[in-house]
């Protein structure tokens, strides 16, 4: 993996860190390249259940650099990243900031960390552009219409303690402590049935905007996969036998 990105196994935890601290660790074509591979990583690999993505030297991310833009046009592997994500759950552990396409990145994890005092944002109409990586639209699904319209017309930044007073973060650190923080909720899952926790994510995220009729038969896709699971026959059996159970992830 490119020095772009550095990886970290802990257990059953794949810890990702955005390293390009010089440019606000904003997204090239190899930071982008890099997170793609380890996305593809996290979701082909059976001994990891979550990622944990964070940035380096205090700060999350400032989106796409935008000097490699200027030069060469967008990283494409940036936009599959934003598209995509991963099919097991990502947590954001954010510092500093994130902002613009940092914030985007966040937005295409499931769970938000974020130290006190991090300004979150997407600044773009600022610039001449707008939130072209997911941000105008996933954050509709996560705060007030209003809140999200405010964000996107003015670009002007909120805090982490708004952003967690308006549910768009789930836990927030002291500062220099969300990675901890980030990482011990990523215990808390890691510890369930890997294949139950994917499925569960998809489930969610699939049900955003759809009727329930539509939720049920989507549902219903996983259900001869999950329950009929060696992880399934072995959450009984350990639970019959008063004893933690051994995951597999399959």
């Amino acid at each position: 993996m490119a020095d772009e990105l550095l990886l970290e196994r802990r257990g059953r935890i794949l810890v990702m860190t955005l390293n390009r601290p010089e440019a606000k660790n904003a997204v090239n074509t190899p930071l982008a390249d890099a997170m793609v591979a380890a996305t593809q990583q996290l979701d082909e690999d059976d001994d990891l259940t979550i990622g944990v993505l964070t940035g380096a030297d205090g700060g999350f991310s400032s989106g796409m650099d935008l000097k490699a833009f200027a030069s060469g046009g967008p990283p494409a592997n940036f936009g599959t990243f934003l598209r995509k994500g991963a099919k097991k759950p990502l947590i954001a552990a954010i510092e500093g900031f994130a902002l613009a396409g940092g914030l985007e990145i966040a937005l295409t994890c499931d769970l938000l960390v974020a130290a006190k005092g991090v300004k979150i944002g997407i600044p773009e109409v600022k610039r001449g552009l707008f939130a072209a990586g997911g941000g105008l639209f996933r954050l509709t699904s996560r705060v007030p219409y209003g809140t999200a319209m405010e964000l996107a017309l003015t670009g002007d930044p909120i805090s982490s303690e708004q952003a967690h007073e308006i549910g768009l973060v789930n836990h927030l650190a002291e500062p220099g402590k969300a990675l901890d923080v980030a990482l011990e909720l990523a215990s808390r899952i890691a510890e369930n049935a890997p294949l139950s926790v994917a499925a569960s994510k998809e489930i969610v995220h699939d049900s955003i905007g759809r009727p329930e009729a539509e939720s049920w038969k989507a549902q219903d896709a996983y259900m001869g996969k999950i329950f009929g699971s060696e992880d399934a026959k072995e959450g009984a059996t350990a639970f019959a036998q008063k004893r933690k159970p051994e995951w597999k992830g399959r």
